[in-house]
């Protein structure tokens, strides 16, 4: 499963009203670490399987989410559980330290 594209008019529905936990990721096509991370989102959106779930938010076209967030640097990953930020990290993380987010 693909990494879910969040926007603010699907935010609720995809994030805050999610089931399982979601791993947020914050990034922009001009960041060569978020390009970096591609693979490792992507991996980790494949092997949901329903356990959790991976968005993301592309800073330059959704400003008021990175707001919302805090993000003041990219990449930044969000865990978000029961609506509420359960964890962040920012910058190239090994995917281990992402799916410890959402545990």
């Amino acid at each position: 499963m693909a990494a879910v594209k969040v926007t603010s008019a699907n935010y609720d529905a995809e994030v805050a009203s999610s089931q399982v936990p979601v791993l947020i990721d914050f990034w922009a096509t001009w960041c060569g670490p978020c390009r970096m991370m591609t693979p490792v989102v992507e991996e980790i959106a494949d092997e949901a399987e329903g356990k959790y779930k991976v968005c993301s938010v592309n800073i330059d076209e959704e400003p008021e989410l990175s707001v919302k967030f805090g993000v003041t640097a990219i990449p930044t990953f969000v865990a978000v559980k029961n609506g509420e930020v359960a964890g962040r990290t920012v910058g190239v993380s090994e995917k281990e330290e992402l799916l410890s987010l959402l545990a």
